[in-house]
């Protein structure tokens, strides 16, 4: 039967994502999960983890592992941004990525110039929010300063992001200006998740299990994401109050 079947834009992007990954690490990963909604475009990718590199991780050589992930996702950047432009008729402006060697998990996230919603004024709301960005507020200052302005989103039951915008200090801008983008990057990323592992209020706050949890920098613009990947069958069982 030759019928074409429609896709959703989420099916559609997971699809080309599995296999673009696939195309480049030779094994794909075993699910793809997109979410748009506001101005966001994220990717969540589960169990990937290249035969080449699971011999580098029996071997404790995650630094080259992320050494060539970071070679290899900055190639093909450009066509998943064009691709995702395409398919959602919306101009990006920004696009994060992430990975969890641990978990054989990664992500990918894009901002764009319009809003997916046709009120793009609307509040967003969720259980947790306030809180949520106070923590990252303490997280942001123990790691580099206080953030100027920060804000959350629950894309859906099991997404949210965190957007932090003026984080940098002085030391970290002269360290870009000297293209050293990697080695920052590389030590931020340690510093923040060992945080977040180590942090047990996050999973009280929003009263859900985290399953993973992901951060990403764009140096020139000064701003940073994190992306939580709950798990919304999991309550922690914690009294919670109605909120109006």
């Amino acid at each position: 039967m030759n019928a074409k079947i429609h896709q959703s834009p989420e099916q559609t992007i997971s699809s080309y994502i599995g296999k673009l990954l696939r195309d480049n690490f030779g094994k794909g990963p075993e699910s793809v999960f997109v979410s748009i909604k506001n101005v966001f475009v994220t990717v969540y990718f589960r169990n990937f983890l290249s035969p080449i590199e699971q011999v580098l991780m029996e071997q404790n050589q995650q630094n080259i592992i992320n050494h060539l992930r970071i070679k290899v996702f900055t190639s093909f950047i450009p066509e998943i941004k064009l691709y995702i432009e395409m398919v959602t008729g919306n101009k990006i402006k920004e696009f994060y990525y992430d990975w969890t060697l641990n978990n054989k998990s990664g992500m990918f996230t894009c901002l764009c110039d319009n809003s997916f919603e046709d009120n793009v004024a609307y509040a967003e709301n969720f259980y947790g929010k306030e809180g949520l960005e106070a923590e990252m507020i303490k997280l942001s200052h123990y790691a580099q300063r206080a953030p100027d302005k920060i804000n959350s989103y629950e894309l859906n039951s099991r997404t949210i992001l965190v957007v932090r915008e003026g984080i940098m200090v002085r030391l970290e801008k002269e360290l870009v200006k000297r293209g050293h983008q990697d080695i920052l990057r590389t030590v931020k990323k340690e510093m923040e998740k060992t945080y977040l592992h180590n942090n047990i209020d996050l999973e009280l706050i929003l009263n859900k299990s985290i399953i993973d949890s992901f951060t990403a920098w764009d140096f020139q613009l000064d701003k940073s994401i994190f992306l939580f990947i709950l798990n919304p069958d999991k309550q922690l069982n914690i009294p919670t109050v109605e909120m109006s």
